[in-house]
């Protein structure tokens, strides 16, 4: 996959994970063994990538696991045709299971922060479903973890790589989606090298299936395969609200707007919110200098223990 050697803030060298017989997902692994645990989950069109400056920020102290999903960033790029070998279902359901996968492989079996954006949002709390007790603090980064809210219509960008033949094309054959989101996904340029590393994954037919394939997941009505999922995340979010969560919001995001922050607000009431008119999508990248600090700030401000985690319990001062 033609990855710049040269990558701007990313001086991490991932590990490769087998999550399926003859396929290899990268995981970036910093910080202390000891450490507690941030699992940063991308969305698309980006990777790992996309969390670098939180993971300089926090590795100090914090264990920081950054996966890229299969056929994304670092990650291999299994075919899902039906005589592929290896074959890949590029599903929710598979994500979550290889999430599941990647913590195993690490030893990672107790109390976990979850940070989220975009896709990474429904996989992270899709594995959670099972494993509600093992989160104990959220971040999350304009994304979603329930269906489309009624007010909200589905932008046609998507609809482009979701439902039509032509876009799926274009995307697979021209790097249509990254390229229009290193492009646009930010209120400020990004650095040519920034936006070249965001994009550059994903440039050819064989290294783009993954972007287009996330589109076409797009779960919008019972019946649709990753429906049940969502749903059923959507049910359990109010369920969180007795843990900390910081919500970061670039509030000039086209798809996940405000109608997926009052979303958010309204299921997690106590919620440390952080929303800015003058930031988009690609909110780590137009807010970093304020956010990273934040993040730190409230993570170090709502420290774990190793007990199992119980509602009832009374929480310390802050959280």
């Amino acid at each position: 996959m033609p990855i710049p050697t040269a990558l701007p803030d990313y001086p991490f060298t991932p590990r490769r994970i087998e999550v399926r017989p003859g396929i290899a997902m990268s995981v970036v692994d910093e910080g202390p063994r000891d450490g507690e645990v941030i699992v940063m989950l991308h969305g698309n069109p980006s990777w790992s990538y996309h969390w670098r400056r939180l993971v300089l920020g926090l590795r100090d102290r914090y264990r920081c696991i950054v996966p890229d999903h299969v056929g994304m960033g670092m990650s291999d790029r299994p075919d899902d045709a039906p005589d592929a070998s290896p074959r890949y279902e590029y599903t929710l359901q598979s994500r979550i299971d290889d999430l599941e996968t990647v913590l195993a492989e690490l030893g990672v079996a107790g109390p976990v922060t979850l940070a989220v954006h975009d896709w990474g949002g429904m996989i992270g709390f899709g594995w959670a479903l099972k494993r509600r007790e093992r989160v104990r603090r959220l971040v999350i980064l304009n994304t979603a973890a329930f269906p489309l809210p009624a007010a909200k219509p589905m932008p046609w960008q998507l609809s482009l790589g979701r439902d039509s033949r032509v876009g799926g094309f274009m995307i697979r054959a021209f790097n249509l989606f990254a390229r229009g989101a290193a492009h646009f996904g930010t209120t400020r340029p990004l650095p040519p090298a920034v936006r070249r590393a965001y994009a550059a994954p994903y440039d050819g037919w064989r290294d783009a299936i993954a972007t287009l394939r996330f589109m076409q997941d797009i779960p919008l009505h019972e019946g649709d395969r990753a429906w049940p999922l969502l749903e059923a995340a959507g049910r359990a979010l109010p369920e969180y609200a007795d843990r900390p969560a910081f919500i970061g919001w670039g509030l000039r995001d086209f798809v996940f707007d405000r109608h997926f922050l009052e979303g958010f607000k309204n299921a997690l009431s106590q919620a440390q919110v952080h929303a800015f008119e003058d930031a988009d999508h690609f909110v780590l990248e137009d807010k970093h200098e304020v956010l990273v600090p934040a993040i730190r700030a409230f993570l170090d401000g709502n420290p774990l223990d190793a007990r199992p985690f119980d509602a009832a319990r009374p929480r310390a001062a802050g959280q």
